[in-house]
């Protein structure tokens, strides 16, 4: 009888964390990579893996700060494929994308700042400030005495989290590919109607 309580208490916190994790995936779809792979790859160290002194409390704030500034300008970005076949990168602007070096024959005022792009913008912050704030190191190192509840926010958070912005990014959908984000492969990408 206390073995099947203990199977299923551990398939339990099996699925739990199956589902926190596919909840964290999915949220990480929605932030530039690079920036997150920076965010991940400096964490830890800036972190000193979550045994911090004030020097690290300063240099992981500075660290999520930029990194999320970053996640948020990204969102300004789109790219194109000039005349020469290859992509080029600009920032959106409200008369269209700048700089427009090798346009060619590209319309670039269909890439203009659109409303959608602060709404994506937010969201994208938002996203990734719950992935970075939930780390463990940065728990750790940022919240100390976080460590007994930040089970019950690491499967709470995400999906909500998750929940709005997915809702959120279904009536903003974001069409552009910006720096950090992947490329359209074709052409297909320009016959939508951009909020």
């Amino acid at each position: 009888m206390a073995t099947t309580s203990f199977s299923s208490s551990s398939s339990s916190n099996k699925s739990i964390s199956h589902r926190t994790f596919t909840g964290f995936g999915s949220l990480i779809k929605l932030l530039p990579t690079g920036t997150v792979f920076v965010f991940q790859f400096l964490n830890p160290v800036v972190t000193n893996s979550g045994h911090c002194t004030t020097l690290n409390k300063y240099l992981t704030s500075f660290l999520i700060g930029f990194c999320g500034l970053a996640c948020g300008l990204s969102c300004f970005t789109d790219s194109y494929r000039g005349s020469d076949g290859m992509p080029h990168y600009g920032v959106t602007t409200m008369k269209g994308l700048w700089p427009s070096t090798a346009a060619g024959s590209v319309e670039l005022s269909k890439y203009k700042l659109r409303i959608g792009d602060f709404v994506h913008c937010f969201f994208t912050m938002v996203v990734f400030a719950v992935v970075s704030l939930l780390d463990s190191n940065t728990v750790e190192c940022l919240f100390p005495s976080f460590e007994s509840t930040e089970k019950v926010l690491l499967m709470v958070l995400p999906p909500v989290i998750g929940t709005i912005c997915s809702t959120v990014f279904m009536v903003f959908p974001n069409y552009r590919h910006g720096i950090g984000y992947p490329h359209a492969t074709s052409d297909s990408s320009d016959d939508y109607v951009r909020l």
